[in-house]
């Protein structure tokens, strides 16, 4: 059974000291980024370089194929605001607090909900809190690693005209930089919230599996609305591993018959 039944006020305070604790984490992961200017904005602006990773590994594989390298390009970052690159600095410190101190806020999170749920849901729910962090942190690798570096080789050299070179505005890289990094983080939660739906009884393994073609609709529409520019190469990039992920569920998902032994099991106990 749940923990002790506690009022509205109880569940107002705990509320509160959670988001105190949460702020006061974040406020000093912030100031930490703040004065790592340089570190920080040296692997932000890394993939704008033709010597990232990712370029190198397409060199190479190129190489073996015979088919000569990536050309090299440089994406020019300016900044045509007076107070621009100070505010950005401070965004920027705070989303980067924010990135580290997620599994923190998860912690937080389950500390939280923990007291309201039942044995059996606080079983189901444990693990995945747990293993949430870790999915965030593989969201942001793959967006900093491979969507982010395509993105911006693609939309950073192409252009209408040679004469229309590309100087890209900080706030517009920066914008989509971090907005781009933390929402792949989130999404990559997608077979953990599929497991955990499935743990509780309100989906199974042959319900996705049947739902599988909305599915795609649905993943290519959330591509949109994550892809910064709306262009078909961004939206590509971002809708596959987001499929990936959908068929990562089927796979942690739990078939009627799985979900109906365990029910008679917690029966019998």
């Amino acid at each position: 059974m749940a923990e002790k039944e506690m009022s509205f006020w109880d569940h107002l305070d705990e509320l509160r000291g959670v988001l105190l604790k949460s702020a006061v984490v974040i406020l000093v992961l912030m100031m930490g980024a703040f004065f790592l200017k340089e570190p920080v904005f040296n692997i932000i602006f890394a993939p704008l370089d033709s010597n990232f990773v990712l370029y190198r590994v397409f060199d190479k594989f190129l190489a073996l194929l015979g088919w000569g390298k990536v050309p090299d390009f440089d994406v020019q970052v300016i900044n045509i605001k007076m107070t621009a690159q100070f505010f950005t600095h401070v965004k920027v410190s705070f989303y980067v607090a924010l990135i580290v101190g997620m599994p923190f806020l998860f912690y937080e999170l389950w500390t939280f909900v923990r007291p309201a749920l039942y044995e059996k849901e606080k079983k189901a729910i444990k693990g995945s809190f747990g293993f949430a962090g870790i999915l965030f942190y593989l969201g942001v690798l793959v967006g900093y690693y491979l969507v982010l570096p395509l993105t911006v080789r693609f939309l950073g050299t192409y252009q209408v005209s040679p004469d229309v070179p590309n100087s890209i505005d900080l706030s517009s890289y920066t914008g989509m930089f971090t907005s781009l990094i933390i929402i792949m983080g989130i999404v990559f939660e997608m077979p953990i919230l599929a497991a955990l739906l499935s743990k509780i009884g309100v989906i199974s393994k042959e319900m996705l599996k049947e739902y599988r073609r909305y599915a795609v609709v649905i993943l290519l529409t959330l591509a949109a609305i994550i892809t910064p520019s709306g262009d078909p190469f961004t939206l590509m990039v971002v809708a596959i591993p987001l499929y990936l992920l959908y068929e990562v569920s089927i796979l942690v998902t739990k078939s009627k018959a799985e979900q109906e032994k365990l029910e008679d099991d917690d029966d019998i106990d």
